[in-house]
């Protein structure tokens, strides 16, 4: 089906829609909407789909708002842990206890798409060279998470392709300590002190070893074989310090830090490959081994008031890999001790502002305006002598009007222009983006929409000029754009949530890593990606002591890449399910939550897409609080012990066979 042909149905069915809540209306004229509706009835609010504040059933666009209950009562330890099974996500990790190699850190996979999630804290940008760390942020000091789907580029800018996630962070602190320990060399141990204006948090987060934790095919250069990877010691450290200056200002300073130790081990070879009989490769041999770490910085200054947000914000990142190799794997030689050793830095700081006015009773214009300095530098070390810095300035000036034609439709129409100055050889980018959204109350209850956006997405530095032993530059990387294309429902009634929203994604040059043809490398190229599904959500405020969730996701993520000659690929996976069960009765609280993907692909970066099995990722919390200063709770992850595969590539990562982490929280 071509594009133009989607096009026309989309909006036909637009029109069929319209027709429809037309109908409704007018079957219901008893219950006519009025702006006194009563609030209780339109579910959270959000602020990150639009800027401003609205009930969530006023949002013309597919949200979650997972709160601070939720996170608590599920036993996530961090937003990682909040996000694995949230409704439409697809999460992939590198290690157990959410352990990341380096730069392949725990990635947030949204409607079928690797890398198209924008992730703020506070609205500001955390990302460095587009990846992300969600363990940074402890469950304890997370006052919610605001899940936006599809293109939020026209707001926000690059990156935000497939969705936003806004990590909103408590503004005063509490005194409290916690220690837990769990199979695995398990260890968690952390505080929180402050009060109304102040607030400090440590956490210390420990796994002590897990073996085979991914398996790899190497079918390039004179190695014909498969290696199979052991973690040890990961180790996790976040510290923080909150200050409210007044009720519209604050200000946040984060330090995270993360360590792990991979070690890669032969377990089949093929050495009809090797050159000589000395090149010969024995199982058992130890491949190679690095050390990953990871030391990041975050700073903002934030402020709002009726009319006014801004905010300044400083991020820095250091990523260092060291570690023996012991043959390489396009010749088959023997290395004996040969040293690994990268380290970069990623730094990035700016400023974001907005004024919001209310040019009459039903109209509303916001304007803003961001600018951002953007810094990659390559660092020697023992190994290297590569000493290179890359930077850029990132400028956006937005608007967005907002009309309200009567009580039960508003139009909401966004302009972004987006361009680059001061970038490595001139190769300066500009965009101009824009998105129409159409919201029809039926009733005080429920609302539909149409909602219609642009999208980009700029090559970062690490993107286009890292180059080293596994990676090749990639300087004429070309920036990727979409449009994003949805159609919802909304309905929130006496406790009970309903959503359903069915979407088409089409993005070109979608940037993604592939291995050069021939070598035992990877470098950043362009392709397409294209994604249709439907979407269905729920939530349910039980009686006696029960509430339950429930989401189900269809759809059809394909790419196509010039490189590998074989038309569109299906990527991720086709059919997710996602639920969760909570239960609380006096001191007792007890929650199980569960994400089910299947009609999934593996998709390697230089062979066909190959089917793998469906993966189930489950995990069950119970606590108990004798008191109001005390709690204890116990956190099983893997509750079915299965042995699944949480990559979505060639090389295969497992999850954690069934573990468990029982701590005590003590408040004072």
């Amino acid at each position: 089906m071509t594009m133009k042909m989607w096009n026309k149905k989309f909006l036909a069915a637009a029109v069929a829609l319209s027709a429809m809540t037309g109908q409704v209306y007018a079957a219901e004229t008893a219950n006519t909407v009025d702006d006194s509706m009563p609030t209780y009835s339109l579910g959270e609010v959000v602020v990150t789909a639009t800027r401003t504040e609205k009930k969530d059933a006023e949002v013309p666009a597919a949200t979650t708002v997972i709160t601070a209950e939720e996170i608590k009562s599920s036993g996530a330890a961090t937003a990682a842990d909040a996000l694995a099974k949230a409704d439409g996500f697809a999460y992939t990790s590198f290690g157990p206890n959410g352990a990341a190699m380096g730069a392949m850190t725990n990635e947030l996979n949204m409607r079928g798409m690797k890398g198209g999630v924008l992730v703020l804290m506070n609205g500001n940008p955390i990302s460095w060279r587009g990846k992300y760390n969600l363990d940074q942020f402890p469950a304890s000091n997370i006052e919610r998470i605001e899940v936006v789907k599809g293109s939020g580029s026209v707001l926000y800018g690059s990156e935000a392709v497939s969705g936003v996630v806004n990590i909103i962070t408590k503004k005063t602190g509490i005194n409290e300590v916690h220690a837990g320990f769990g199979n695995y060399g398990q260890r968690s141990y952390g505080m929180r002190v402050g009060d109304e204006r102040f607030g400090f948090y440590y956490n210390y987060d420990k796994w002590g070893r897990r073996d085979g934790v991914s398996d790899t095919d190497y079918t390039q250069g004179r190695f014909h074989g498969t290696t199979q990877t052991d973690i040890h010691d990961i180790i996790k450290r976040n510290t923080g310090i909150t200050y409210r200056i007044n009720p519209r200002m604050d200000v946040q300073v984060g330090y995270y830090e993360t360590e792990g130790t991979y070690s890669r081990y032969v377990t089949s070879v093929d050495n009809s490959h090797a050159a000589t009989a000395a090149q010969h490769i024995r199982v058992g041999e130890q491949y190679n081994r690095r050390k990953y770490e990871t030391k990041q910085y975050i700073t903002q200054l934030n402020y709002h008031d009726a009319d006014w947000r801004g905010s300044l914000y400083f991020n820095t990142g250091t990523l260092e890999y060291a570690g023996l190799v012991h043959f390489n794997g396009r010749t088959g030689a023997r290395m004996p001790n040969s040293l690994y050793h990268t380290r970069e830095k990623n730094v990035t700081y700016g400023a974001d502002v907005q004024r919001t006015w209310e040019v009459k009773p039903k109209a509303r214009v916001t304007f803003g305006m961001s600018v951002q300095h953007e810094v990659y530098a390559a660092l020697p070390t023992p190994a290297s002598d590569q000493n290179k810095r890359y930077a850029r300035n990132n400028w956006g000036l937005f608007t967005q009007w907002e009309q309200k034609f009567d009580a039960h439709n508003t139009g909401i129409f966004g302009l972004r222009e987006t361009w680059t100055t001061g970038a490595a050889r001139s190769q300066n980018y500009s965009d101009l983006s824009a998105s129409a959204q159409w919201l029809h109350k039926l009733n005080a209850d429920s609302s539909v929409y149409l909602n219609i956006s642009q999208s980009f997405v700029m090559p970062t530095f690490a993107q286009m000029y890292s180059d080293n032993g596994r990676k090749q530059a990639a300087p004429d990387l070309k920036p990727q754009k979409g449009v994003n294309y949805e159609i919802g429902w909304k309905r929130y009634h006496e406790g009970h949530t309903w959503k359903a929203a069915l979407f088409h994604m089409r993005v070109r040059d979608n940037i993604t890593a592939k291995m050069t043809s021939g070598r035992d490398m990877f470098q950043y190229t362009n392709e397409d990606f294209r994604n249709t599904g439907l979407e269905l959500s729920g939530e349910i405020a039980g009686a006696r002591g029960f509430a339950y969730n429930w989401g189900v996701t269809w759809q059809n993520p394909q790419t196509k890449n010039s490189e590998k000659n074989l038309g569109w690929e299906r990527t991720f996976g086709k059919l997710q399910l996602t639920g969760g069960v909570t239960y609380k009765k006096d001191k007792w609280t007890s929650s199980l939550t569960a994400s089910y993907l299947a009609g999934r692909v593996q998709l390697p970066t230089s062979k066909p897409a190959y089917r793998t099995k469906p993966y189930l990722l489950t995990t069950w919390n119970t606590s108990y609080a004798p008191d109001e200063h005390s709690e204890i709770s116990l956190r099983i992850d893997n509750v079915l012990n299965r042995d699944d595969i949480t990559s979505h590539a060639g090389t295969e990562y497992y999850t954690a066979p069934i573990n468990y982490l029982l701590s005590c929280n003590y408040r004072f």
